[in-house]
């Protein structure tokens, strides 16, 4: 009987596009301002070691949230620290409106997640695995709020995959 290979985790696919442009954009902040702090002549020893911290700091702001999933799990890792919930598991989901809009979900075990809903929109892969997780919570009992809120949102990923398949033949 031959064994096969665990299948790789679904990950963000448009994860490293915005990586590259928070180091884009760090690199560029720090080569400016030493640009034009070394044409002022008013670049000093300390001043040399301030341009490089913030182009850190600048990067550390910009850098987005990898997100991967797979069978019963979903993982989000910023800069700093990273949360894993299991979805077969979960317990409420909840969306908070505003500008930075983003998910909310909690399992069984305690541990608390939050998700920007547009990486689900990109990513109809990372939506399958959590929306599959979703089902299983469902059917154990564990999932008590947050239904509606997944079906607005599998409805908006549907919108926007259609739009995206009319798009590329086309039709629209």
């Amino acid at each position: 009987m031959e064994r096969t290979a665990p299948l790789p985790p679904d990950g963000d696919r448009h994860w490293r596009h915005g990586a590259r442009f928070a180091v884009g954009c760090a690199l560029v902040f720090c080569g400016l301002t030493f640009l034009l702090d070394w044409n002022a002549g008013t670049l000093t020893p300390a001043r040399a070691l301030l341009w490089p911290g913030l182009s850190v700091v600048l990067l550390l702001v910009l850098l987005p949230q990898r997100v991967t999933a797979g069978s019963g799990w979903l993982a989000v890792r910023g800069p700093v620290r990273g949360h894993v919930i299991r979805t077969d598991a979960l317990t409420d989901i909840r969306q908070y409106p505003g500008v930075s809009a983003h998910l909310v979900l909690r399992d069984a075990y305690g541990q608390r997640l939050e998700l920007d809903p547009r990486v689900l929109v990109a990513n109809p892969l990372l939506w399958h695995d959590l929306d599959t997780g979703v089902r299983r919570s469902r059917e154990r009992g564990t999932l008590r709020e947050g239904s509606e809120v997944l079906a607005r949102l599998g409805r908006e990923i549907d919108d926007a995959t259609a739009r995206a398949v009319l798009r590329e033949s086309g039709i629209s």
